[in-house]
């Protein structure tokens, strides 16, 4: 019997990596609740990675309730990675715009989707962004803020990480999403910034430098919510 395949890690093993591994491991094969993994000894040895990393992530993934783990017996998964998605955005979804909580969830997601994007990105991927920070340059000359391009190259870059799972759950926060990037492209003079700090985003996307897009994503999305959280507290002040 063929066993199940797990991509090593090439890279130094962080366990946010190892995780998400994991989470599409699941996926993959189907895994159902009540399945039980394979040995954290053999986890490690089929990624590659310590078993120490591998330990941190089981513990990241047991808090967020998709697995159990059983001292003596083993991992269990107590429902699948799809399950955790809806319960997840609607207590996001409901928080206002200038909650830290929105803008972190934000930077966890886009700045993992920009690494993926860099490292998987396709011709048509690329014409994708490319065609999006054209239309945001028309649409800010003419004195637009440029909100509907913004959200297509934020998009199209999800859609170059070609990840169903993250995909699927970047819809379920469209709302959301939408509403931050609003409240940070109709403040003055952002618009301009954002594109800048868009061009650089693609400029290591195509690069194909996965540490360079993850960091100018980081940058990007933390600065428009420190911009969006100050605004709203000047204005309660």
């Amino acid at each position: 019997m063929t066993r199940p395949s797990l991509q090593p890690i090439s890279r130094s093993p962080l366990y946010e990596q190892v995780a998400e591994r994991l989470r599409e491991f699941i996926d993959a094969q189907q895994l159902k609740p009540g399945d039980r993994l394979m040995p954290e000894r053999e986890l490690a040895e089929r990624l590659g990675v310590s078993r120490t990393s591998v330990r941190q992530a089981l513990t990241a993934l047991r808090v967020s309730g998709l697995v159990d783990v059983r001292h003596g017996e083993g991992v269990f998964l107590v429902r699948s990675p799809r399950d955790l998605i809806p319960s997840l955005a609607s207590e996001i979804v409901g928080s206002e715009v200038d909650h830290p909580m929105i803008w972190e969830v934000r930077e966890a997601i886009e700045v993992q989707a920009a690494r993926l994007a860099a490292r998987r990105r396709t011709a048509a991927d690329l014409d994708a962004m490319r065609s999006a920070l054209d239309l945001m340059e028309t649409a800010i000359a003419g004195g637009e803020d440029g909100i509907v391009e913004d959200r297509r190259f934020h998009r199209a870059i999800v859609e170059a990480a070609h990840n169903p799972l993250l995909q699927q759950l970047t819809e379920q926060l469209t709302d959301v999403i939408d509403r931050t990037s609003e409240a940070s492209l109709t403040l003055a003079g952002r618009p301009p910034i954002s594109l800048e700090s868009h061009r650089a985003i693609f400029g290591a996307i195509e690069r194909r430098d996965e540490a360079a897009a993850a960091e100018a994503m980081r940058q990007h999305v933390m600065i428009s919510g420190q911009r969006v959280v100050e605004a709203a507290a000047e204005r309660q002040a």
